[in-house]
C-alpha cells in the first residue's frame, strides 16, 4: 500500500474517532500518542481545552526498565497513568486512541489502566 494512502486513513480514522470522542471535567478524554521510540498519555478536559495530567516514557519519574515503545513499556505507562489520575480525582474517561487501532501495545495500555482503577 502506498504511504500517502495509509497517511490518508490514518487521518480518517483519526478523524473518526474524535468526533465522537470529548473529554468533558467530569470524564476527561486520556489521549494516547506511540511514537517510534516512546508512548505519551495525557489526561484532557476538552471544553476548558486544559491538560490536567500527563505521563510518559520519557519523564524523570519513569522506572529505567520502562523506555521504550513496546507492549511492556505500555503497560507501565498505563498503570503510572492510571496513578496520576486518580491521583488527581479522576476516575473515569473517555479513551481516546487516536489513528491507531485498538489491539496490541493500545490494548495492552488501555487493560494496565483499567487494572489500576480506571473506568473507560
Amino acid at each position: 500500500m502506498r504511504t500517502d494512502h495509509k497517511l490518508r486513513l490514518a487521518r480518517l480514522r483519526r478523524w473518526r474517532v474524535r468526533k465522537t470522542v470529548v473529554g468533558s471535567e467530569a470524564r476527561p478524554r486520556m489521549s494516547v500518542k506511540f511514537t517510534g521510540q516512546h508512548i505519551y498519555v495525557q489526561f484532557i478536559n476538552d471544553l476548558v481545552g486544559l491538560t490536567i495530567a500527563a505521563v510518559g516514557t520519557r519523564d524523570k519519574a519513569n522506572p529505567v526498565e520502562a523506555t521504550g515503545a513496546n507492549s511492556k513499556c505500555a503497560i507501565l505507562t498505563g498503570k503510572r497513568a492510571a496513578e496520576a489520575a486518580l491521583s488527581k480525582g479522576i476516575s473515569s474517561v473517555v479513551f481516546d486512541r487516536g489513528s491507531l487501532r485498538y489491539h496490541g501495545k493500545v490494548k495492552a495500555l488501555a487493560d494496565a489502566a483499567r487494572e489500576a482503577g480506571l473506568k473507560f
